[in-house]
């Protein structure tokens, strides 16, 4: 009779063994979501700082200062850090039927369709790279910056569902794209030399191009040249734009104290030229009658501010010059 009852016995066990070990490989709590907007163009609202992605009846959105997307280029591997807070925030929503714009960028947004379902995240940082966009002269082979992209990527961020919370190690939100005004370069090249300097300048309405050499009674010398005279942009023969809020006029450099307006906007210098290859200074002289003209050209003169830089082409002319 024992040996009856310990068959089924052995047999019990083992299904009581199996269900054991199904029900501790399920918590019973956790449900993992995907969400995807990488493919999706993000938008900017036009009243507040909200960049945001939809895709039928979903939405995800960051709101986050404006000054976090600086119109400059990032560093290779060194992106925008922000981390996300009571102030830059994620939030991803779902909606009974498709949204758009209109339910999140107005003050009071369409109340329908229905929110469904929201998610907020708690923790993580907002990476954000930025490259420069450009435009290309094929003729002189010059560029320009016309906007920025900026690549997005959420790291290590938590989003408390309903459900519970939700971990990414990396989230790619996508890229947002931005446009920026062209600087005009509306010089008429005709350059004059400061009154209280030997800096050569060409105006035009708040632009001014400023060349400041170390040695200008050489470089302008009242000589007809039959080779060009040529020095390379360095730290003696600087060349800079800048941008200012209103008109510029010479007195505004020859003040003893610098006027507070017009304000500067924009900077951008030279690089340093390379023997023969790029940064040089030219300088042709020919006779005025009892004058003389100085054409000075640019070869293959990169600008650049911060990180971000764009070239003036393989021969830029910078203005003429009339010397006694």
């Amino acid at each position: 009779m024992l040996k009856n009852y310990t068959i089924p016995m052995k047999r019990i066990l083992c299904a009581l063994s199996l269900l054991l070990l199904i029900t501790a490989c399920d918590d019973g709590n956790l449900t993992v979501d995907v969400i995807d907007f990488s493919e999706v163009t993000a938008n900017k609202c036009s009243t507040k700082d909200v960049i945001y992605k939809v895709k039928d009846g979903e939405m995800l959105f960051i709101e986050i200062p404006a000054s976090a997307f600086p119109a400059d280029v990032t560093p290779d591997g060194v992106p925008i850090q922000v981390a996300i807070n009571s102030t830059n925030k994620v939030t991803y929503r779902k909606y009974d039927g498709d949204v758009s714009a209109n339910n999140i960028c107005p003050t009071v947004p369409d109340a329908t369709p229905n929110l469904k379902e929201e998610w907020n995240a708690t923790a993580g940082t907002i990476q954000i790279t930025s490259t420069a966009v450009k435009s290309t002269n094929s003729t002189d082979n010059s560029t320009r910056i016309t906007g920025y992209t900026y690549n997005i990527v959420f790291k290590n961020i938590t989003f408390q569902k309903p459900t519970g919370p939700q971990v990414y190690e990396t989230f790619v939100f996508g890229n947002y794209a931005t446009t920026v005004s062209q600087l005009a370069f509306g010089f008429n090249h005709e350059v004059d030399k400061s009154a209280c300097s030997n800096k050569v300048y060409d105006f035009s309405g708040g632009e001014v191009f400023t060349l400041d050499v170390a040695d200008y009674d050489v470089l302008f010398a009242s000589e007809v040249t039959t080779t060009p005279r040529t020095r390379l942009i360095s730290a003696t023969n600087k060349l800079s734009y800048r941008l200012y809020s209103g008109t510029i006029t010479d007195d505004y450099f020859c003040a003893v104290t610098i006027p507070t307006t017009p304000t500067l906007s924009q900077q951008w210098d030279a690089v340093d030229g390379i023997e023969a290859t790029s940064g040089i200074i030219e300088v042709n002289t020919t006779s005025l009658g009892s004058d003389f003209l100085h054409t000075i050209r640019l070869k293959k003169v990169t600008l650049k501010k911060g990180n971000s830089e764009f070239s003036l082409g393989d021969d830029y002319l910078f203005g003429t010059l009339i010397t006694n």
